[in-house]
C-alpha cells in the first residue's frame, strides 16, 4: 500500500543516529507517521522541519504499519518564519496542536485547509493570530467539541455576547454574567466577527481555545497542551501586557 500527496510536516522525532519518525498531514489521509531514512542528515533535515509543505510519499506493506516516508520540499515555511520569533512560535504551536489533537489517519479536510492558509500567510506576522485562534476553534468543532457562540446560554439573546462558560463552551452575555463573571472566560470579538482584534483579544482567544483544547482534545488522552502552544500564549500575554503598560 502507498500514497503520494501534498502534505504539511507536523513533527520529526529522532530515530537512531540519522533517521526520524516523521508525522505529516494530508487532506485525504489525515495525520500519518512514517520512518524517514536519513531524515536527520545534513542533506535532508531541512525538509522535515515542522510547518514545511512537501510532496510526500508513504509506502508500507500493510495499512496499519509504520511504513516508510520520503518527501520533496515544496514550500519552506519553517525557514521563512525564522526571522520573527512570534511567527515561528505560531507555526510551531499550530503544528504541535494538529499533531497532538488529531487522531492518526483520520481525514480532517477543513483543518488541513485552515493550516495551509496559516502557512501561506505567515508574512502577516501578529495579524495572523486571529486566524490561528479561529482555526483552533474549527479544529475543536471537527473533533466534536464545538463551541457555541450563537446566543447567550442564559437569556437566548445574541446581543452583547462577552463571555464563555468554561464548563459548557456556550456564550454568555454581558448582562447575564452577573456574579459569575470572574469564573467565565472572555469572548474576544474576533471569534464573533472576521476582525483582526487587539493583543488583548489574541490573549483572550488563545486562553479560550487553549482551555478547551487542554480539557477535551488533549485531556481525554491524558496529555498536556504542547509546550509550543503554552509558549505562544505566554508571548502573546506579554505582548498584551506591554500594550496596556
Amino acid at each position: 500500500m502507498d500514497w503520494d500527496a501534498p502534505a504539511i510536516v507536523l513533527e520529526a522525532r529522532p530515530y537512531g543516529e540519522a533517521d526520524a519518525v516523521a508525522t505529516v498531514m494530508t487532506q485525504a489521509h489525515g495525520t500519518h507517521r512514517g520512518l524517514a531514512r536519513g531524515g536527520l542528515s545534513r542533506g535532508k533535515a531541512a525538509i522535515w522541519q515542522p510547518g514545511n509543505i512537501v510532496q510526500a510519499r508513504w509506502v508500507g506493506r500493510l495499512a496499519d504499519q509504520l511504513g516508510g516516508i520520503s518527501a520533496e520540499l515544496v514550500h519552506p515555511a519553517a525557514a521563512l518564519a525564522m526571522d520573527d520569533p512570534l511567527t515561528l512560535e505560531m507555526l510551531r504551536a499550530a503544528c504541535a496542536v494538529a499533531e497532538g489533537a488529531l487522531p492518526e489517519r483520520e481525514p480532517h479536510p477543513r483543518v488541513f485547509g485552515g493550516l495551509l492558509h496559516l502557512l501561506a500567510h505567515l508574512s502577516q506576522g501578529a495579524a495572523l493570530l486571529a486566524d490561528l485562534i479561529r482555526w483552533e476553534a474549527a479544529l475543536l468543532a471537527d473533533l466534536g467539541y464545538g463551541l457555541d457562540f450563537s446566543a447567550c446560554a442564559v437569556t437566548g439573546s445574541n446581543a452583547r455576547l462577552a463571555f464563555v462558560s468554561p464548563r459548557t463552551g456556550r456564550a454568555v452575555s454581558e448582562e447575564a454574567a452577573g456574579e459569575w463573571r470572574a469564573r467565565l472566560l472572555p469572548l474576544p470579538v474576533l471569534l464573533l466577527h472576521e476582525e483582526q482584534g487587539t493583543p488583548a483579544d489574541w490573549r483572550d482567544g488563545l486562553k479560550l481555545t487553549g482551555h478547551f483544547l487542554a480539557r477535551d482534545a488533549f485531556g481525554h488522552h491524558h496529555r498536556p497542551l504542547p509546550p509550543a502552544r503554552l509558549a505562544l500564549y505566554d508571548r502573546v500575554a506579554a505582548l498584551a501586557q506591554s500594550e496596556t503598560a
